[in-house]
C-alpha cells in the first residue's frame, strides 16, 4: 500500500521537473533570441554590420543562427558599397563629361544635370535659369514627346535666341527602367554656337574681305601702274600717290585686323566672361593711348570717372576694346576741336538692375533716327565718304555691340541731327552679379 501511494507523488515530481527545465529552457532561448533580437536592431540602425550579443554565451543553435546572418549583413554590406562606389564612378563620369546632360523626371522636372550643363543653363532643379527655355522649346518639347511615346531616342537641332543667340544638337533618350532618382529622359546636348560661327566667320571673312578690299586695293595697283610709267620721273606725283598708297595700306591693315577681331568675338559670344574689371581704371588707359588722334583733332575729353565702378562678370581686354572703339568713333567723327565726354559710373539699366555705366558722348553733326538702329551692322555707314576719310572702317561699332551681348549688357544710342551722339553701354556689375548668385 505504501508503494502504491508513493508513486503519483513521485510521477508529480518528475513531471514538476520536467516542466522547471522547460521552462528553464524557454527562458534561456527567449532570452538569447532577445539578445540576438536586440544586436540585430543595432545593425539595421547603424552601419549593417551583426556585433554578436556580449554576455553569456549563446545556445550552439542561436549561435549559428547568429553567424549566419552575421554573414549575410557582411555580404549585404559589401555588395551595398559596391553599389555606392559603382553609382559615385557613374556620377564622376556623367560630371566629367564636356557635353551638357540633364535627367527629367516623367513630368520634365529637372533631377539633375552635370557640371557642363549647370555652366550653362545655371540652376536647372525645378526648371529654373536657362533650361525652363530650353525644355519650353517646341523642337525639344516635340522630341521628348516622341522618346516616350515610340521608346527610342530622338534627336532635335535648336536654336536658343537668348540670353544670346546659341546652336545646339540635342539627343534625347528615355530610360527603360527609370534610373535611381526616378530620371526617365536624358537629354545629352551638344553646343554647335562655336562651329557654325567659325562657318560663317569663314563665308563672311571672304564675303567682306573681297568686297571691301577691294577699292584700296584697285587704287594701289592703279598708282603702281602709273609710278612705272608715267609718273616714273615725276618726284612730287611719285611723293604724293606713295602718301596715298601708304593711308590705303594702312587702311586694308585696320580692316583685316577689325574682321579678325570681330571673328574671335563672335565665336565666344555664347560664353559668358569671369573676372572682374575696374571699369575707370580700363577707361583712363584708352584715353591715355588716344592722346595723339585727340591732339591732331585739337579735341578735348571732359571725363568724369567713379573707381567704385566694378564690371562683374567682365573681360577686361573687351571692355578695353569697347572703349577704344567708342572713344575713336567720338573723335573721328566728332568736331574738329569741340569736345567729347566720357564717364564710368555705377547705375542700373531698364530692368533696374545694378551694374556699371559707361557713356561716350560727342558734339559732331548727329545722326539721323532712321540710321540708328541699323549702326552696329557690319560696314554700315551713315555716311561712307566721310567714314571712309576719317580712317573708319565700318566695323568699330559691330564690334562693340557683340562684346556687350557677350557680357550679358545693353547698348543705347541716342542722336539727333546736328546735336551729337551719345553711346551708353550697361554692363552687370559685382551688386548685380551677387544678387544673381543669392538669386540662385
Amino acid at each position: 500500500m505504501a508503494g502504491g501511494a508513493l508513486a503519483p507523488g513521485i510521477g508529480l515530481l518528475a513531471l514538476g521537473a520536467c516542466l522547471a527545465g522547460a521552462l528553464l529552457v524557454a527562458a534561456l532561448w527567449i532570452g538569447n533570441l532577445g539578445r540576438l533580437a536586440e544586436a540585430l536592431r543595432r545593425a539595421a540602425a547603424e552601419d549593417g554590420r551583426l556585433v554578436p550579443p556580449s554576455g553569456t554565451p549563446l545556445l550552439p543553435a542561436v549561435a549559428e543562427v547568429a553567424e549566419g546572418v552575421a554573414r549575410l549583413a557582411r555580404t549585404l554590406a559589401e555588395q551595398g558599397a559596391l553599389v555606392g562606389r559603382l553609382r559615385r564612378a557613374d556620377e564622376a563620369i556623367v560630371e566629367s563629361l564636356p557635353d551638357p546632360l540633364l535627367v527629367l523626371s516623367p513630368a520634365r522636372v529637372p533631377l539633375r544635370a552635370n557640371a557642363a550643363a549647370r555652366a550653362i543653363f545655371g540652376v536647372t532643379t525645378g526648371g529654373a535659369g536657362d533650361v525652363a527655355a530650353l525644355l519650353r522649346h517646341p523642337a525639344l518639347a516635340e522630341a521628348v514627346d516622341r522618346a516616350l511615346s515610340e521608346r527610342r531616342p530622338q534627336a532635335a537641332d535648336l536654336v536658343l535666341p537668348v540670353p544670346v543667340a546659341r546652336e545646339i544638337a540635342a539627343q534625347v533618350i528615355p530610360m527603360e527602367p527609370a534610373l535611381a532618382d526616378g530620371g526617365r529622359i536624358v537629354i545629352v546636348l551638344s553646343d554647335r554656337t562655336r562651329e557654325r560661327a567659325l562657318e560663317r566667320m569663314r563665308a563672311d571673312f571672304v564675303a567682306n574681305a573681297s568686297h571691301e578690299l577691294r577699292t584700296p586695293l584697285a587704287s594701289l595697283i592703279g598708282f603702281i601702274e602709273t609710278l612705272r610709267g608715267p609718273a616714273e620721273d615725276d618726284k612730287p606725283a611719285r611723293t604724293r600717290f606713295l602718301g596715298i598708297m601708304a593711308e590705303q595700306s594702312e587702311r586694308m591693315r585696320r580692316l583685316i585686323d577689325d574682321l579678325l577681331g570681330l571673328s574671335r568675338i563672335e565665336l565666344v559670344e555664347h560664353q559668358p566672361p569671369t573676372g572682374t574689371t575696374r571699369l575707370a581704371a580700363v577707361a583712363r588707359a584708352e584715353l591715355a593711348a588716344l592722346e595723339p588722334l585727340l591732339q591732331a583733332r585739337r579735341m578735348v575729353v571732359e571725363a568724369r570717372l567713379d573707381e567704385a565702378a566694378l564690371a562683374a562678370p567682365a573681360d577686361a581686354e573687351q571692355l578695353a576694346q569697347v572703349v577704344r572703339n567708342l572713344l575713336e568713333n567720338a573723335v573721328r567723327h566728332g568736331r574738329e576741336g569741340g569736345r567729347v565726354g566720357l564717364s564710368v559710373a555705377t547705375g542700373e539699366d531698364g530692368g533696374k538692375r545694378a551694374g556699371v555705366v559707361l557713356e561716350v558722348a560727342d558734339d559732331g553733326p548727329g545722326i539721323p533716327a532712321e540710321h540708328i538702329p541699323r549702326l552696329t551692322e557690319r560696314f554700315y555707314r551713315v555716311d561712307a565718304g566721310r567714314s571712309r576719310s576719317a580712317g573708319g572702317t565700318g566695323l568699330g561699332l559691330a564690334i562693340v555691340k557683340h562684346i556687350v551681348n557677350r557680357h550679358r549688357g545693353r547698348l543705347v544710342i541716342g542722336s539727333e541731327a546736328g546735336a551729337g551722339a551719345v553711346f551708353r553701354v550697361w554692363l552687370p556689375g559685382r551688386a548685380e552679379a551677387a544678387s544673381s548668385r543669392a538669386a540662385a
